[in-house]
């Protein structure tokens, strides 16, 4: 028995090493492949010449061995695996201030906080008061049919070009004639030139020219226009409220003045046109009878129609003689012998008829004035009286649509004159509303801070790329 438990088989020992061997590669880790040198593989002989205790002693080895060197190799990969991690991906420190940080600071306080600073105590110690005055105004006519009121409202979508007196009025209360008007009501340098140079912002210099004038103009008055309505709504602003309301009534005044201007000028350009027309149609009309009337003094014959019509009865009444003549002629001749004297003079009569009739049909296309003709042809005697008629006639209806349209022209002008419709008055203010500090100090707190973050970006930006 004792000899049986010492030997073993040997294909028993060799399983058993190889189950040894693989739990001692599965145990050596999964992450790393360890190569494990195979186990010698001994021959049959030999085998059973060991003892089993030797065989078991070189597989524990064997194992140890390969658990060694897997474990070695998991501490090299996780050396390396730290050594590259160290290398790519630092650890950051604690945060520490260095001297970009301490420059941005300080180009945020001199690039906004300080001129915020600086705008604050302007506004606040140094700025005058400025009191407004608005008013409000349209141009209307005394009466407009339904029909210019719907085109009106159709040339609105048309866009048309024709400029309205409420477009002229907003380009010239702009203009620097209006500022030499109000100037010379307001003394506009002496009143926003008092705080110079102290409230340097919102005054002008005393010996400004007329266009810096102009300039500071637009910056005290503001216009507003609505195109579809017409209506014109104006802000003044000056450094007391008298001042600001007396720039307003000026403006209003002088508006006013403009447009009876206007009015007086359209009324006198549509009368000139009526009674331009009115005068060339009278001239017309004068030469046309002229014309006809030389013609009847040339021809002595007032109307050629009717000295026709008296030429043809003359020739219908020959006709009728020379007829009873042929007829008489042949009763004789059918009761009287040939060499009857009243054949003969019976023949004489009808012959004179005869002639009589050949002359009056040379009249019509002879000009020969023997034949008792006015040295013309009818034909063309007509024809240009025709047309001398006919000129006549429209010159008399021009002259006498010329003649309605001055008088049209006239009720026109009266009917359709303009003036200025005040719908606001112009205003006193009680109160000092300008400058709006808390909206200027935002306003430049808004665009001094976006200066500040464009220059820093563009700063980091450039340093980036350096």
């Amino acid at each position: 028995m004792s000899e049986a438990k010492g030997k073993q088989d040997p294909k028993t020992a060799a399983g058993a090493a190889k189950q040894a061997e693989s739990a001692g590669s599965k145990r050596a880790g999964a992450d790393i492949a360890v190569p494990v040198p195979p186990p010698a593989a001994a021959a049959p002989a030999v085998a059973e010449e060991w003892p089993v205790e030797r065989q078991l002693q070189n597989l524990r080895k064997r194992i140890k061995e390969a658990e060694a060197s897997a474990e070695f190799a998991n501490t090299q990969r996780l050396k390396a695996e730290e050594k590259l991690h160290e290398q790519s991906f630092p650890l950051a420190g604690p945060a520490k201030m260095h001297r970009r940080h301490w420059g941005l600071i300080a180009s945020f306080v001199l690039l906004v906080l300080a001129p915020v600073a600086l705008v604050i105590f302007y506004l606040t110690t140094v700025a005058q008061d400025q009191y407004q005055s608005i008013t409000g105004f349209t141009v209307r006519s005394q009466e407009s049919s339904p029909a210019n009121d719907l085109l009106g409202g159709l040339s609105s979508f048309t866009g048309t070009s024709a400029a309205s007196d409420s477009d002229i009025l907003f380009e010239f209360i702009q203009s620097p004639e209006m500022v030499e008007v109000v100037d010379r009501v307001v003394d506009l340098r002496s009143h926003y030139s008092q705080h110079w140079p102290v409230d340097w912002a919102f005054s002008i210099w005393p010996d400004a020219t007329q266009e810096e004038m102009l300039w500071y103009w637009k910056r005290i008055v503001g216009i507003s226009f609505d195109s579809s309505s017409g209506l014109i709504e104006v802000q003044a602003l000056a450094f007391d409220p008298e001042t600001a309301q007396t720039i307003t009534q000026a403006i209003v005044a002088e508006s006013q003045i403009r447009i009876n201007a206007l009015n007086e000028q359209a009324r006198a350009d549509a009368i000139g046109y009526a009674q331009a027309d009115l005068d060339e149609a009278v001239e017309d009309m004068k030469a046309a009878r002229e014309a006809l009337t030389q013609f009847r003094t040339r021809t002595r014959i007032v109307d050629p129609k009717a000295d026709i019509q008296g030429r043809m009865g003359v020739m219908n009444n020959l006709q009728q003689q020379l007829a009873t003549a042929l007829i008489e002629y042949d009763l004789l001749r059918g009761t009287v012998v040939e060499g009857d004297p009243r054949l003969k003079k019976a023949l004489q009569l009808i012959d004179v008829i005869r002639q009589r009739i050949d002359i009056e049909r040379q009249t019509f296309t002879s000009t020969n004035t023997d034949t008792g003709a006015v040295g013309e042809d009818y034909p063309s005697l007509i024809s240009e009286f025709e047309r001398l008629t006919v000129d006549r006639e429209y010159t008399e209806e021009a002259y006498r649509a010329a003649l309605a349209g001055l008088a049209l022209a006239r009720d026109e002008a009266i009917r359709q004159s303009r003036y200025l419709a005040t719908y606001i008055k112009p205003t006193r203010a009680q109160e000092a509303e300008y400058p709006e500090r808390f909206l200027l100090t935002g306003l430049a707190a808004l665009f001094l801070l976006l200066l500040w973050s464009i220059m820093s970006l563009v700063y980091y930006s450039i340093r980036d790329r350096s």
